[in-house]
């Protein structure tokens, strides 16, 4: 027997028989369980795969399938690597857009294209050499599993010959004219172009917030539900829509209110098919003679698609659901006295004669007194309209198939933390006491902190769609979903409260702050960071948390790299809401053989000007970490669990020898 397996004792192969005997189902003999230790240990001397970090979309879908498209600038670089110097900057410009967007730019390009054959013939040559670059960091198993069915053949071999040979050069050239010959052309180029896409990052980390503000969230869901490697780290407004998928009311009326706040009504109606007619009527009847100007949306002046009858009629059904909100939550607040939360019941503070809010003894001026559907006497009820408005709302969330389908990809792909290649990753923050401890945080009757704490609050969230729950249980996850939204120690939002009411109603600015929690500010200390990272068991001498959640406010000088480069925070704006306060229009991580690169962007202007003059994102990549040496996949995650994989095939390898398991097919 070969000696390299002379260490694996009889002892071992008895302990391990059964999981063996399994294992040889799928390689029944010596000769398959040799090939496949062979494979996968040339697998582990690839480099390292490329991963792609992004956090906070906030429904603007235009940008993030741009930088989705460019890779934060990796198809770019590819490009410049391979023709610098032999293209000019407008000839690799018009090649990236190409790559970025093939059917668009293939319809300008034959509309102005004077030889349509020579121009197919030369881009068919650089495509393919692009291919082969992105490419070369896969097993041949894994680029043919890419593959489009039509053109599987044809790209295989164009990826694996070389022009350099002369008998090749000619073969190649052929393959490329026959395609131009019978019209595949086009169908080619876009095959070839979205293979460049997906091939470019083998995974794709979203650290939360796909969810309000921007107007697309259900789009990006549809592009992620169809993406070939991905995961999410749940978000405080992702799981606020998980809540009302999941059926709570107090969940829906903070939706409608987010998307009512942002003018975004494309989500709720085109995306989701949400009934808005019956809040929308009720609106114009209640507050017709109420101007509701504290309620206007948040739109672009110069924003051409809502005209003001559109503005008006949305601050209407702004104000309304916003009243519904208040007392739909007070119902949680009651019911649930361990959230801690009745200081955000706020409505029976409200003097309705004096028009006065009055709070431990303190009067305050109010901005808006006008209150039709609250009874002083009994605030928090809601009237028979508004009952019978949110019976309408909750059928139409409920019912959604379009909803019902992105919340499971949400479930399936989705968790509160990952850990991935010596990164941490969580949306906002794990609750810490002011001395830098763990926070213990009270959920359904028993204590919880760090690690166990967002794995609870995560068995916690699948419990509200689980059909196997119990009544109790259901609507204990209902009420935990919106607490996760709003409450003071939920990990998904931790500050002490979200002024929601005084922001609306209260004049004396000193009630609008609210005091984020003590791990925004600790998360700057690096022994803070080494303690978390020891608490989820996250190794390697390269490790990093990755956040999300708190937009980097670059225009004020902030860092997002924090306690000497442990801690990357990479909301920097996606939604254009932010884009004032932080002067950019997000942060992106690029992971890759060679190193850890933030990437700074500047405003996207539009698809159309990206498709037509080729305009990218500007992006500035900042250098995080460089390796020395490039890092393969036996340096991660993957390369540690297929080298588990070779173990036990050398183990059934020496019990095929010892004749412990007999092969099949002898």
């Amino acid at each position: 027997m070969h000696t390299a397996y002379n260490h694996i004792t009889a002892e071992e192969i008895q302990e391990d028989m059964r999981y063996l005997q399994l294992l040889a189902r799928n390689f029944p003999t010596i000769a398959d369980a040799s090939t496949e230790i062979i494979n996968l240990q040339a697998i582990l001397n690839l480099p390292k795969g490329t991963e792609h970090f992004l956090a906070d979309l906030h429904g603007e879908y235009e940008a993030f399938q741009h930088v989705l498209k460019n890779a934060s600038g990796s198809v770019k670089r590819k490009v410049n690597e391979i023709f610098g110097n032999t293209l000019r900057e407008k000839e690799l410009q018009e090649l990236c857009t190409l790559i970025y967007y093939p059917e668009q730019k293939l319809e300008l390009v034959k509309g102005k294209e004077i030889n349509l054959e020579d121009w197919y013939m030369i881009t068919l040559h650089q495509l393919v050499r692009v291919c082969q670059n992105v490419s070369s960091k896969y097993t041949r198993s894994k680029v043919h599993k890419a593959l489009p069915e039509e053109f599987s053949y044809i790209i295989q071999e164009l990826l694996h010959e070389s022009t350099i040979d002369p008998n090749k050069s000619a073969y190649i050239n052929v393959i490329i004219s026959s395609i131009i010959e019978t019209r595949r052309a086009d169908d080619f180029i876009i095959a070839l172009c979205n293979l460049i896409q997906q091939l470019t990052i083998d995974r794709l980390h979203i650290v939360g917030d796909i969810y309000d503000r921007g107007p697309g969230a259900h789009i990006i869901m549809d592009t992620l539900c169809d993406y070939h490697h991905f995961d999410i780290q749940w978000g405080n407004h992702d799981i606020l829509w998980m809540g009302a998928a999941a059926g709570s009311v107090s969940c829906m009326a903070n939706v409608l209110r987010m998307c009512m706040r942002y003018g975004n009504l494309a989500t709720l109606e085109d995306g989701y098919g949400i009934n808005l007619l019956p809040l929308a009527t009720f609106s114009m009847e209640t507050y017709a003679d109420d101007p509701c100007e504290l309620f206007g949306p948040k739109i672009d002046e110069n924003d051409t698609q809502h005209n003001a009858k559109t503005r008006r009629l949305m601050a209407q059904m702004h104000k309304a659901i916003s009243i519904i909100q208040f007392k739909l939550e007070a119902a949680i607040i009651n019911r649930r006295p361990e959230f801690e939360m009745e200081d955000r019941k706020l409505l029976h503070h409200i003097d309705f004669e004096r028009k006065l809010f009055v709070l431990d003894g303190k009067e305050y001026e109010m901005n808006d007194t006008f209150f039709p559907t609250i009874d002083p006497q009994d605030p928090y009820r809601l009237s028979p309209e508004e009952e019978e408005i949110m019976d309408k709302i909750h059928h139409s969330f409920v019912m959604s198939e379009k909803l019902k389908k992105h919340m499971r990809c949400m479930l399936k792909n989705g968790c509160m933390y990952n850990i991935c290649n010596s990164n941490l990753l969580f949306h906002a923050s794990v609750p810490l006491n002011s001395d830098g401890t763990l926070k213990e945080v009270l959920i359904n009757g028993k204590y919880y902190k760090g690690k166990a704490m967002l794995e609870k609050v995560g068995q916690t969230i699948r419990s509200a769609f689980n059909v196997d729950s119990a009544p109790e249980e259901k609507l204990f996850a209902q009420d935990y979903i919106w607490y996760l939204w709003c409450g003071k120690d939920a990990p998904s939002y931790d500050k002490d409260k979200m002024a929601t009411f005084e922001r609306y109603f209260i004049k004396d600015k000193t009630l609008h702050k609210e005091t984020k929690g003590y791990y925004y500010t600790l998360r700057n200390e690096e022994k803070v960071c080494d303690m978390l990272l020891d608490e989820f068991g996250v190794v390697g001498k390269h490790r990093h948390i990755i956040n999300g959640h708190v937009p980097v406010k670059t225009l004020k000088g902030e860092n997002p790299i924090k306690a000497n480069g442990k801690l990357l925070v990479i909301d920097g704006g996606f939604s254009k809401a932010y884009q004032p306060e932080t002067g950019i229009a997000g942060y992106t991580l690029v992971y890759h053989s060679r190193g850890m690169q933030l990437v700074q962007h500047e405003p996207f202007t539009s698809t159309q000007e990206a498709i037509e003059e080729g305009q990218d994102i500007k992006s500035t990549t900042l250098l995080v970490e460089l390796s020395q040496q490039r890092v393969m996949v036996r340096d991660t995650d993957q390369g540690r669990e297929l080298e588990i994989q070779i173990a036990n095939l050398k183990r059934l390898l020496v019990a095929y020898r010892r004749g412990l398991i007999k092969e099949r097919g002898k």
